[in-house]
């Protein structure tokens, strides 16, 4: 399903969002397909412009990771049998290679990748204040319990029978004398 506006489908470009070493990265065959160039023509002009591509926007991966993006994501098994390993981009550096490509095409597709990167965000912040709010409703629910517990306490000791009669304290008169 393609919006107005996309060169890729909404989904694929979601979907090609994945997180390796805490971070959120594109791998460079899927943003070369999302703007519209080989994926070789995309490492010429990032090799061209390698100064603005500073390591908290690109990285490479390495053989461990290659393995295992090939294994978990099925778009990716084209890269299974390739000599050479992927570069991961950021959203910042996914946007500086908008800027080096300069068509009007990655423009466009430039938008659509923080659009993308944008509403992963805000997945990732609902996800982290539900789980803020199951943990505040977990700490009632242990405080309730603990004060359930009690008030059966409390009960089952209301419903013991009364304790036997004590003895009167004082002196006895026998009926002998």
């Amino acid at each position: 399903m393609k919006t107005k506006n996309a060169l890729v489908p909404v989904e694929q470009l979601q979907n090609s969002i994945l997180f390796i070493r805490g971070e959120k990265v594109m791998i460079d065959s899927d943003l070369a397909e999302i703007f519209g160039v080989s994926t070789k023509r995309l490492k010429e002009q990032i090799r061209r412009n390698i100064d603005r591509f500073p390591k908290d926007f690109m990285f490479q991966l390495t053989e461990k990771e290659k393995a295992e993006v090939v294994a978990n994501c099925g778009h990716l098994k084209k890269l299974r049998f390739s000599p050479y390993l992927p570069y991961a981009f950021t959203e910042h550096g996914a946007v500086m290679i908008a800027n080096v490509l300069n068509s009007q095409t990655a423009v466009k597709a430039s938008i659509l990748v923080v659009r993308a990167f944008v509403k992963l965000r805000e997945v990732i912040s609902t996800h982290k204040e539900l789980a803020v709010k199951l943990k505040l409703l977990e700490n009632k629910s242990d405080k309730h319990d603990k004060e359930i517990r009690v008030l059966f306490e409390a009960i089952r000791q209301l419903m013991q029978p009364p304790n036997p009669p004590r003895k009167l304290i004082g002196f006895k008169i026998s009926a002998e004398e």
